[in-house]
This record gives C-alpha cells, sequence and structure tokens, in this order.
C-alpha cells in the first residue's frame, strides 16, 4: 500500500469535501481516503498495483477541482515540512489577500448600487435623473453596470459552482451561483418588460417592473457571501496555530564539524553521523548523542520538563530543545524527517486533517444536501404560484432557500474542533495519532495500567536502610554497601549505589569481587570481608553471627516484601549488618493521575509481572481497583481482550515496547514516556512526558472536543432546519413574515463564523494538573504564614526564651535550580514547612540553609523541596 498527500483547490464546503471523496473512493484500489476541507488537502493509501497517482488525479479533476502532489510528496524532502509548512501558509495567506481585494472592491461598488436601488425608498436625496418613472430605464441600467464588475470580481462562484453542477456534483458556490444568477436573469427579464412598457405606453407594468429588478440582491448575496468567506479564512489560520508553533521551534541553521573546521549549514542539510557543536543559548537542530562537553538543556517545548536537563557525553539530545547552559558536541543520529519534531509535526498535522468517525455523518448529509435544497428552492417556487402568488414573490423565496442553506457550518463543525483539539494535544507534548483516536477516547470506562515504567518510573530505588550492627552508622553502613555492589551490574545493585553518590558519599575501593548467580555477591572493603544477597545465600555462608536471631531478620524481610520492596541483606565480617530496600518507586503524577481516573468513573486496573504479594501491596498504596499479577509480556494483550470481550471500552496504557500487542488490541493504546520511536506503530496516542497526569488531560481534552463537536453540530443542523422554512415563506400566511436572499446570505455567512468561533474556545481549554495544584497550595501556606508572621515570631521567639533552647539550622543541596524562579518556589516550600523560621537558597552553591524553630525530620524538609519539583540531594545540621 502507498500513501501519498495531494492539494485539492477549488474546495469550498462540505458538499465539496464530500465529492471529492465518494469520487476517489469509487476508484478501485483505494483503501482510504481523507480529505481536508481546512488545508485543501487529500491523503489517500492505495494499491500500486492496481491504481496510480496520475488516475487519482484524473478522477479529482474530472469533477472540477484541481488536484496535485504537495511539494513534500512531489520532489525533494529535504525541506521537510518547513518548507511544505511555509508552502501552506503562502497559498493560504495568497488567498486571503485575493478575497479582501476581492471583498473590498466588491463592497466599494455595492455602496452606490444600493444608494440607487434603495435610496428612493429610504428617503435618500437621490440625483433626479434616477427617480421617477421618466427615468427608470436610466437606474435600471446604471444599476446593472454597477452589478457587472461585482458578478465579475465574484466569477468564482460561477466558475466553480455552475461546473460542478454540470459534473452532478453540486455544492455550496451552486446555490450561490443559482441563487445569486436567478436574480440577475430575473432583473434582465424586468428590464425587458419595462422597454416594452415604455414602447407600448403601459406605465403600469414599468412601475411594476422598476421596484423589482434584483440586481442588488444578486450583487448583495455575492458580496455578503465573499465577507462570511473572508471571515472564515481568517478563523480558520488560527486552527494551525499550534502546528505552526512547532515549525517555528526547528532551528533554520547548524554549526557542523567537517574536514575538522566548523561550518554553518542549513539544519535540513545536516546527516546522519555529522558532529554538531553546540554552545548556550542555541537550539538542536537534529536529534544525537552527546560526545564531548556538557550542558543543561531546556527541553520543555518538547517534554514539557520544566526543569532544563543535565546533558553529558552518552546522553540523547532532542532537535528544537534548547541549551541553557554548556557547550557541547553531538553525533547527528536522526536527521530531516526522522527527528523526533519532525515525526511530532506530522502526527499532529496528519490527526488535524483526519476524519473522526462523527465526521463522516456530516460528510454524508452534506453529500445529498445541496441537491436536497435545489428541489426544496424548486418546490417553494412552484407551491407559491400554485397559490396564487406572483412569480416575483416566488422566486424571491426560492432564491432565499438557496443562499440560507449553504451546508459550509455543517462541514466545518467537525473538523475545525478537531484541528484545534489536536494542536492543543501537541501544546502538552499529548501526540494523537488521528481524529478517530481523539474522539474514542472520550467513551472509554476501563483505564488498563502496565505497573513498571507507567505506574512506577522503571528505576529501583533505595527506600529503607535498616541496621542490625548497632557499631555502624548509617551513612558508613551505605558506603561501604554500595562499594560491594559496584561492581554488579544488577539494577538492584545499581540502585544502592546510586543512593550513595546522590548523598554525596565517598565509594571505597573493593578487592576480591564475585558474584554469585540468582544469590548474591562477596568482596572486600578496606581488610574486610562484605557478603551481600538474600537470606538464603547468608544462612549457606554462615554469616549472621553470634546472637542475631534469625527469624527476626526473616521478619524484618518479609516486611518489605509484603510492601513491595526487595530487601538486600548484607553481612560484614561473618555478621548480618544490615538490610537495604528497594523498589520501583511509584511516580507522584501516578497517585493524582489514579484518583482522578476513579473521579471520572473509570475502572482501574494495574498489570503487572511481579508477584501476587507485591502487586496487592502497591494496589492498596495507590487505591487501585484491579490488579492482576505474575503477568507475562506476551499475557497482556490477553488480558486486554478478556475485558473488551466482557463489553468494556479499553484504553490500555503502557512503555509501548513490550506492550505493543496490548496497546495494539486496546480500543485505545496511549504510549508513555517520550515514546515516539517505540509506539508510532502500535500506540493511538504518545505522551512525551513519563506522567499518567497526561493521559487525564487527554481524556479531558477529548471529552471537550467531543462537546464542542456536538454543540457545533447541534447549531449547524438546527439552524438549516429553521432557517429553510423561514426562508421557504413558511411564516408568512400567519405573520406576513418573510426572509429576503439579502437576510438569508447574511445568516448563512454568520452561522459559518459562528461554528468556527466556537471551535476557537478549545484553545482555552487547561488540564486539572497535581502539579499547579500542590504549588498553589504551597503558596497558599506561604502567605498564611506571611499574614501571621508577628504573632507567630512572637510565639516562637517567646517558646525559645522559655525553653532557653537555641535557633538550629540546616542546609540542603538541592539540584535543578537554574533561575530566580526555581529560588523562589524551593524558598517558599521550605517556608511552608511546619517547624521552619527562615529559608535561604544560594543558587551558585545550589544550597538551601533553613532555621528552625522546632525539631524539624531532615526527610520533611527534603519532601517539601521534592514536592516543589525539584532534586534535594542531601540535608545536613549546622
Amino acid at each position: 500500500m502507498k500513501k501519498e498527500k495531494y492539494n485539492v483547490t477549488g474546495m469550498t464546503c462540505a458538499a465539496c469535501q464530500a465529492n471529492v471523496t465518494r469520487c476517489v473512493q469509487k476508484l478501485e484500489g483505494v483503501e482510504e481516503v481523507d480529505v481536508s476541507l481546512l488545508a485543501n488537502q487529500m491523503t489517500v493509501r492505495y494499491d500500486e498495483t492496481k491504481l496510480d497517482r496520475e488516475t487519482i488525479l484524473q478522477s479529482v479533476q474530472g469533477i472540477g477541482y484541481g488536484a496535485s502532489l504537495t511539494g513534500a510528496d512531489a520532489k525533494d524532502r529535504s525541506g521537510g515540512f518547513r518548507s511544505e509548512w511555509e508552502s501552506r501558509q503562502s497559498r493560504a495567506e495568497e488567498e486571503r489577500r485575493s478575497m479582501k481585494v476581492r471583498l473590498t472592491a466588491s463592497v466599494i461598488l455595492l455602496i452606490p448600487l444600493m444608494y440607487v436601488a434603495m435610496g428612493a425608498m429610504m428617503g435618500l436625496p437621490v440625483p433626479g435623473i434616477l427617480t421617477g418613472m421618466e427615468n427608470a430605464m436610466i437606474s435600471a441600467l446604471t444599476q446593472l453596470i454597477l452589478t457587472i464588475p461585482i458578478l465579475v470580481l465574484n466569477r468564482k462562484f460561477y466558475k466553480v459552482g455552475l461546473k460542478a453542477l454540470v459534473k452532478r456534483a453540486p455544492n455550496m458556490d451552486s446555490l450561490v451561483a443559482i441563487g445569486s444568477g436567478a436574480s440577475l436573469v430575473y432583473g434582465l427579464f424586468a428590464m425587458y418588460r419595462m422597454a416594452y412598457g415604455f414602447g407600448h405606453q403601459d406605465m403600469a407594468l414599468v412601475h411594476e417592473y422598476a421596484h423589482a429588478l434584483y440586481f442588488e440582491s444578486s450583487a448583495m448575496i455575492l458580496t455578503l457571501v465573499t465577507v462570511g468567506k473572508y471571515l472564515e479564512a481568517r478563523s480558520k489560520s488560527k486552527t494551525s496555530d499550534a502546528l505552526g508553533k512547532l515549525v517555528d521551534l526547528a532551528p533554520k541553521n547548524a554549526v557542523v564539524l567537517r574536514d575538522g573546521k566548523e561550518m554553518t549549514i542549513p539544519a535540513e542539510q545536516v546527516a546522519a553521523g555529522d558532529t554538531v557543536v553546540i554552545r548556550p543559548g542555541e537550539s538542536i537542530p537534529v536529534d544525537g548523542i552527546v560526545t564531548e562537553g556538557y550542558g543543561y538543556v531546556d527541553q520543555a517545548a518538547i517534554t514539557g520538563e520544566s526543569i532544563p536537563v543535565e546533558k553529558q557525553p552518552g546522553d540523547t539530545v532532542i532537535s528544537a530543545t534548547i541549551n541553557k547552559n554548556g557547550t557541547f558536541r553531538f553525533q547527528a543520529s536522526k536527521v530531516g524527517e526522522d527527528t523526533t519534531l519532525s515525526q511530532i509535526i506530522r502526527l499532529v498535522d496528519e490527526a488535524g486533517n483526519s476524519k473522526a468517525p462523527i465526521a463522516r455523518m456530516a460528510d454524508k448529509v452534506s453529500g445529498i444536501f445541496v441537491p436536497v435544497v435545489i428541489g426544496i428552492a424548486v418546490l417553494t417556487a412552484v407551491v407559491w404560484i400554485l397559490a396564487g402568488q406572483t412569480f416575483e414573490f416566488a422566486l424571491s423565496n426560492a432564491i432565499a432557500v438557496l443562499v440560507i442553506s449553504c451546508p459550509c457550518a455543517l462541514g466545518l463543525a467537525t473538523p475545525v474542533a478537531i484541528m484545534v483539539g489536536t494542536g492543543k494535544a501537541a501544546e502538552y507534548g499529548i501526540l494523537v495519532k488521528s481524529a478517530e483516536s481523539l474522539e474514542n477516547l472520550h467513551s472509554i470506562d476501563t483505564v488498563i495500567l502496565d505497573k513498571t515504567g507507567t505506574i512506577t518510573s522503571g528505576h529501583p530505588q533505595v527506600t529503607d536502610i535498616e541496621l542490625l550492627d548497632e557499631s555502624m552508622e548509617v551513612q558508613e553502613f551505605l558506603a561501604q554497601a554500595a562499594a560491594v555492589e559496584a561492581g554488579s551490574e544488577h539494577p538492584l545493585a545499581q540502585a544502592v549505589v546510586e543512593k550513595a553518590k546522590r548523598d554525596g558519599l565517598d565509594i571505597p575501593e573493593v578487592k576480591n569481587f564475585e558474584a554469585t548467580a540468582g544469590r548474591g555477591v562477596r568482596a572486600e572493603v578496606k581488610g574486610q570481608s562484605y557478603i551481600a544477597g538474600n537470606l538464603a545465600f547468608m544462612k549457606e555462608e554462615q554469616t549472621l553471627g553470634e546472637g542475631v536471631d534469625a527469624k527476626e531478620v526473616q521478619n524484618k524481610m518479609e516486611k518489605f516484601a509484603s510492601q513491595g520492596k526487595t530487601p538486600l541483606l548484607f553481612a560484614r565480617e561473618g555478621r548480618a549488618a544490615g538490610i537495604i530496600a528497594v523498589a520501583d518507586t511509584v511516580r507522584d503524577s501516578s497517585r493524582e493521575a489514579i484518583r482522578k481516573f476513579r473521579e471520572m468513573g473509570l475502572h482501574v486496573v494495574m498489570l503487572t509481572g511481579d508477584n501476587k504479594v507485591t502487586a496487592e501491596a502497591i494496589r492498596q498504596e495507590l487505591d487501585i481497583e484491579e490488579a492482576v499479577s505474575d503477568v507475562l509480556p506476551t499475557e497482556k494483550e490477553a488480558c486486554v481482550r478478556s475485558y473488551q470481550e466482557r463489553g468494556h471500552k479499553v484504553a490500555m496504557v503502557g512503555d509501548g515496547i513490550n506492550d505493543a500487542p496490548a496497546l495494539t488490541r486496546a480500543d485505545i493504546g496511549i504510549a508513555i514516556g517520550a515514546g515516539t520511536d517505540i509506539a508510532i506503530e502500535s500506540a493511538d496516542v504518545v505522551l512525551m512526558k513519563d506522567s499518567l497526569q497526561d493521559v487525564v488531560t487527554a481524556i479531558e481534552l477529548s471529552k471537550s472536543v467531543i462537546r464542542n463537536i456536538h454543540m457545533n453540530l447541534f447549531w449547524a443542523f438546527f439552524y438549516n432546519i429553521l432557517g429553510i422554512p423561514v426562508a421557504a415563506g413558511a411564516l408568512f400566511p400567519a405573520f406576513g413574515l418573510r426572509l429576503s436572499p439579502m437576510i438569508g446570505s447574511a445568516a448563512m455567512s454568520l452561522s459559518s463564523v459562528c461554528v468556527v468561533t466556537n471551535a476557537l474556545r478549545l484553545r482555552l481549554f487547561g488540564p486539572s494538573r497535581s502539579e499547579n495544584e500542590r504549588e498553589s497550595k504551597i503558596q497558599e501556606a506561604a502567605g498564611a504564614d506571611m499574614q501571621a508572621a508577628d504573632v507567630d515570631m512572637q510565639n516562637k521567639n517567646q517558646d525559645e526564651n522559655e525553653k532557653g533552647s537555641m535557633v538550629m539550622k540546616k542546609k540542603l543541596i538541592v539540584e535543578g535550580m537554574m533561575c530566580a524562579h526555581c529560588k523562589m518556589h524551593v524558598e517558599k516550600a521550605l517556608a511552608a514547612v511546619e517547624g521552619v523560621k527562615s529559608a535561604q537558597v544560594d543558587l551558585d552553591k545550589k544550597q538551601a540553609e533553613v532555621e528552625l524553630s522546632a525539631d524539624v525530620a531532615d526527610q520533611v524538609l527534603m519532601d517539601a523541596v521534592k514536592e516543589a519539583g525539584y532534586e534535594p540531594v542531601s540535608c545536613t545540621a549546622e
């Protein structure tokens, strides 16, 4: 199967979109076709053995539309999305300017036309040569002369509309052309009747037709429709702002090393394997791997991370991120359309131009709508003539039906909301692959979560340290345990080493390291023998030591295991020294997300390969309704299928690698964690960050988009259901009310603008985020402290004087602070802790000093910093 994108010109409404879709779908070999009225583009997936490109182009051109391959498919793609986007924007801007000129000229000509036609009736001073029965023919000719330039300026309606009518694919332009043309033809007929009246001295006949020329109606219809089209074009241009912002993120130039010299080249010309040089303040042009140097890279635009990430040799860098500090070089690995940014742009563009199932209903209605409206207009004229009304009365009502029934609002109701919604999702690092995925998200009732790497961080961390040898200090024990484990590549061992490094401990050298698979390790540290492993290994080696209760040690280890943690037992010189518990820690965002899932009424299920005890511990900790344990990667797909067979609509959230079968099976597959590469084929939604909170955001956005679409469709249908009978004259017999063609054309234009404007409200969408809630609470607490500062300080000083105690100071080392904004956040977080008298942050030293009026545990202070979004390394008393 081959997939190609085409530009389609001449489409003006949903009926055009439906006509092009229907035409191409009939071709043998076409598997899928999506036509975008907003982008004036068509994407076709077809079998190359049954169909070729020329046949597709000829079929579209055969029904009256222009068709050509997009720039990206027609020629060299080295320009990437930037060149395609600039070309698209250039065409849109050129069309907008052309329409503005057309509209301005039409209005300038319409003003004197309306003055001549209706000035006398409104009591305005009109030149004598244009008034009175003797000058009726001069007035009529003047109106015709002023009308003809307006018709010429807006001839596109006739050219496209009548051609579509001849091809039996009528559209909105057909309605406008018929309505305006009928008014013009009737005006010419009226002039002939006036001429006949003058020639036969029948002044009554002249008087009858002099006030029913309809030239102004013909011109007014065209002008008002053009007003609506111009406003619609301006509004639609705003729907793709998010895509434009993404394209603008891509740097235009890159500095590369070639033949040992630095040279600046266009970013599109960077080749895989090139060495790229990045200095402070520069954007990274392509994806790659750092080879030398270091830097702090702001990845907020791509991943949403608020804190710059340190990059060292071996780390990956992403295109369109910004180096804030430091200088480094990296080797380009993904260039052109393979970069992360290009893939994001492609996903957003394809999703915005694809059709949701709800949009296909509107397309079907639009496809038959225009012929039905033409039939209603003819029937309206016939009924009023048979009812005894004049031909002019019947014609006026028929024209009003034609111009008020434009299906523009119906055609724009869904695609504009989808485009704004997918663009808004991209702003939050949520990449939706199709409009169908965005629509289906709102209807899920079950969320299945993979545990490792989704609910948890996927990186084991030390959670508890318990000494068994009272002669040792915690820091001493941790340093020596890290030394023993440093030689092991096991993830649990690495967690111990990372903990020691974060605490700033010096890890001693080891000798005679030896690992026993599945049991443990042994080594010498500072001349003393150490053994680390499970309880069975210790018993075999008889290293628990005298006076150590094996049963008590076993109970401690089982206690950790029941909490979902893995205990590591360490012995020194034949005696148990301590236990270090390691666990894959739950992400902070997971707790909040799971709580919100339940608030939404969703059934939450956790899948894990862990044993039942560990799974149950995590289930209870997070208040998850159901946990399925001992699940192999190959069994996850069957689990998803079982829920679907019970009638549930399932969203599966995983990391996109071993979860691929389950992601594909689910109604909505969501890959979490910067997973564009691993999830493109298997997932429907890709999250750029490792946060379940973004799943909540995606569901909330989906509900907002569908609600907006339903609102748009209701008003589009309601408008036509109400407008067509009124235009046909349904209210005339009872109330004497009629809708003139001019008012009908104005109302039609306004309806399209209203639908687009309503869809643009989605740009105001904002997700509920736990980070914001925590920050708000911190600020509220800090504000409350400020309001009661005098009272608090007096009470604290009084307590200190009475107790004769001294103010305690503690120092925290904090990573991740980059600016004054970071400093303020950390100071507020610490100041909100009960017992903290004051907090001062030194950015240069990356440390925070706190004065305490009461005893506050180190962990409480570190947790406050962590809640504020920063990484506490250590906390020591001064």
